[in-house]
């Protein structure tokens, strides 16, 4: 279990590691044209792409607050949301499974233990996959071949999951294996118990409205993405549904590659890749240009998305905190 102050270095160790993503991205490609592409980018549409990014979390609060009604897990709505704000702080986490610090928060103000409320994050997670692949097919993925494997392994590896989050069977091996296990054999009863939360929410009736609010929230940041794209490159259109593609698709990409911390390096691979593509097919940019281009409308469509969602999080994490004290994550339940 992380130790006393672990949050705080597992926010600033992803910090780190998106400076030097960012700053070897940057050495790579053309200085030259990078900070041309970045001059003639309208700044304006910054706090538009943050606003569509804060739109995205307001849409997904709406499963949070289903995901606490469905285990009856008792929090007046402003705490609800300030805990669910402050989740983003740990979006630099691999799979953002840091999130589940929520979990400590939930438990210092109504006492509900970990075990219970943890597989929230496992359900969101697994709704906001569902979404994105949606959009990518929405997007286009019938008329990008060389992708059709990624998206139809994933979507394999969501059913496989969904059949093993309802089995009881899964969940009693699991149980007893656990218990067997020296030291963790404590955790039985604690397994048994997220399995049957991550029952609960993930029960195919339950499936489908979560992952439609995951499909619109997620299609304002696509949007968001579209504008920066569009707004580098004023002398061509750049496609909107190619846009929710290539966006959707690299979040996929991301989530998958599921030990990078908040899908760095893939995401922004496979997003500036699939950007510069585009370009070179679109206003016949050399690949210098192309590759600046497409690197800039990735880096500020990031710092738009997922690093202002890390700040909304650090800041919503420092209220909380004032109000009901420092989170110690190596309190036993």
């Amino acid at each position: 279990m992380p130790r006393k102050g672990s949050m705080g270095r597992r926010v600033l160790l992803g910090v780190l590691f998106g400076v030097v993503v960012y700053a070897g991205i940057v050495l790579w490609i053309d200085f030259e044209d990078f900070r041309a592409a970045l001059r003639g980018f309208p700044k304006t549409l910054v706090p538009v792409a943050c606003g569509l990014s804060f739109a995205n979390y307001l849409i997904r609060f709406v499963k949070w607050q289903r995901y606490l009604t469905l285990l009856d897990i008792p929090l007046k709505r402003g705490t609800s949301f300030l805990i669910y704000l402050a989740g983003f702080s740990m979006g630099v986490t691999p799979g953002k499974m840091g999130e589940v610090f929520k979990s400590w928060m939930i438990r210092r103000v109504t006492g509900v233990r970990i075990h219970k409320s943890a597989p929230i994050v496992i359900a969101e997670r697994y709704t906001d996959l569902l979404g994105y692949l949606i959009l990518v097919a929405i997007g286009g993925i019938a008329s990008q071949p060389e992708y059709q494997w990624v998206f139809w392994a994933t979507l394999g590896l969501c059913a496989v999951g969904l059949a093993l989050a309802g089995s009881e069977t899964f969940s009693r091996l699991v149980r007893k294996a656990v218990s067997r296990t020296p030291y963790f054999w404590r955790l039985a009863s604690r397994v048994e118990g997220s399995f049957e939360s991550t029952r609960i929410l993930l029960s195919p009736r339950e499936i489908v409205l979560p992952t439609l609010l995951s499909v619109v929230s997620w299609g304002c940041e696509c949007t968001a993405f579209w504008l920066i794209a569009d707004g580098m490159t004023p002398t061509v259109d750049f496609p909107f549904l190619y846009a929710v593609f290539a966006y959707a698709f690299s979040a996929v990409a991301g989530a998958v590659a599921i030990v990078f911390p908040g899908g760095l390096v893939i995401t922004e691979g496979s997003l500036g890749t699939l950007t510069r593509r585009k370009l070179e097919e679109l206003g016949g940019m050399v690949l210098e240009e192309a590759r600046s281009v497409a690197a800039g409308a990735t880096l500020v469509a990031r710092l738009c998305t997922l690093w202002f969602g890390v700040l909304v999080g650090v800041v919503a994490t420092m209220i909380f905190q004032s109000r009901y004290g420092a989170i110690d994550m190596a309190e036993e339940e």
